[in-house]
């Protein structure tokens, strides 16, 4: 898909904006036309761009291709425990597009928006100046790569990338390569380059982790039958500071499988504490992988054991479940500094997630951290919405699997403040 080079010019008005065409737009508008609720869908790039853009080559889906549920589009293949692959996934959403068929704007940045006295919001865009009765802000909260300004103290001679841009083994230098960040991202990176051959050494950070399969199913078909995935934030022990936690780190590469950092030690990576400081060519590390290698281990025991007590609650027949004992343990001598050269690193890739961008929302409706404040999407400044957000409403708020549910219900209440008098335009 490619940005078209002559864009026709805005209208004065649109009933409704939507900023971002990626899964999250894209099901706003196939509710909004199923409502005959007009509106406009901004895309600074093409059509569901980051899937496209910022996946490396083996990229795969780590939740089961049933889960995707994108509205008027489930998934419809042959293999609905598999994990579909990058290419696959983008000729999911390469249906879900056409099947939505939304009037959509490539190719045009949304640079402003801020509420009008009169009601509304006036928009500034890449390609001039229009208005909205109303707005979903649907572009996600990963829009900035997060690298630490240590970086700019790394060697001129190291290439240094984010996630977003890794691809393959063979695209980096030849050389050792240092993973920073050991989540959904950086563990599978790491296993990427590991099962390529490539010398890694993996700097860990607090991540969680949860098995693929326990007694004799996906843990997600198990965490389904519970209920989980349907939970409501309010209803979840952290409340709303569910929504800062790190995803569990497992994948749905060659069938799925555990991702287990201390098998990956055995067979030759080199584990490190978290990152910390640079010093010349020397790099320090805080002195906790043992404590972050537990950490993730007590959670992915943690799951296997309310899936334990569910299936006796239930009384289901399941296979017996097999306890956890970890193949290794990091030496308590094991130094906290080594030098890049000496080490042989050509490559940092820097995998400790993305920060939220919304600089360009002028509403007063944000807390400290640069997150909207909202309720199940509904922002505090009428007429301003979001949606795509992890834990909008559910754990599948910002996925395939919960979107839909999402954006129906702000449809339903668009169209609702669609009729108040503040909001009917000429």
């Amino acid at each position: 898909m490619t940005i078209p080079t002559i864009l026709p010019a805005l209208d004065a008005h649109y009933d409704v904006a939507i900023v971002g065409g990626g899964q999250a737009g894209l099901s706003m508008s196939y509710y909004l036309q199923q409502a005959g609720i007009g509106h406009i869908v901004f895309e600074k790039y093409v059509q569901t761009h980051a899937w496209r853009t910022q996946r490396w080559d083996a990229f795969s889906l780590v939740t089961p291709n049933w889960q995707c549920q994108l509205p008027g589009h489930p998934y419809a293949g042959g293999d609905p425990h598999g994990f579909m692959r990058r290419e696959q996934i983008v000729d999911y959403l390469d249906g879900f597009i056409a099947k939505v068929n939304a009037p959509v704007r490539e190719g045009v940045e949304v640079r402003e928006v801020a509420p009008l006295a009169s009601g509304g919001f006036a928009l500034r865009t890449s390609i001039g100046e229009t208005t909205a009765g109303q707005v979903v802000v649907a572009s996600g909260c990963y829009q900035e790569p997060i690298v630490p300004r240590l970086a700019e103290r790394l060697p001129a001679g190291i290439v240094q990338l984010h996630s977003a841009d890794y691809r393959n083994a063979h695209s980096l230098p030849e050389g050792a390569v240092l993973v920073v960040g050991s989540g959904q991202s950086g563990a599978q990176i790491a296993e990427d380059l590991h099962l390529a051959g490539r010398r890694v050494h993996l700097a860990t950070g607090d991540a969680p982790r949860c098995a693929r399969f326990y007694r004799g199913r996906d843990v997600v078909d198990w965490l389904a039958d519970m209920g989980y995935y349907d939970k409501a934030v309010s209803e979840h022990p952290l409340r709303e500071g569910v929504r800062d936690n790190t995803n569990h780190y497992v994948t749905g590469r060659d069938g799925g499988r555990d991702i287990d950092l201390r098998a990956f030690a055995l067979q030759g990576m080199r584990l490190h504490g978290t990152l910390t400081d640079l010093d010349g060519t020397g790099l320090r590390f805080a002195p906790n992988l043992k404590a972050n290698l537990d950490q993730a281990d007590a959670v992915y025991k943690r799951i296997n054991a309310s899936i334990d007590s569910w299936i006796a609650a239930q009384g289901i027949s399941a296979p017996p479940g097999a306890a956890y004992v970890a193949p290794w343990e990091p030496d308590p001598a094991q130094a906290d500094m080594f030098d890049l050269r000496a080490e042989g690193i050509a490559a940092v890739i820097w995998c400790i997630g993305f920060a939220p961008d919304f600089k360009w929302v002028n509403a007063p409706v944000f807390n400290g951290r640069g997150h909207p404040v909202h309720a199940r999407g509904i922002s505090s400044q009428p007429g301003l919405y979001f949606l795509g957000l992890p834990w909008l409403h559910t754990w599948g708020s910002g996925r395939f699997s919960g979107v839909a549910r999402d954006a129906e219900y702000l449809a339903e209440h668009i169209t609702d403040l669609a009729g108040a008098p503040a909001l009917r335009y000429a």
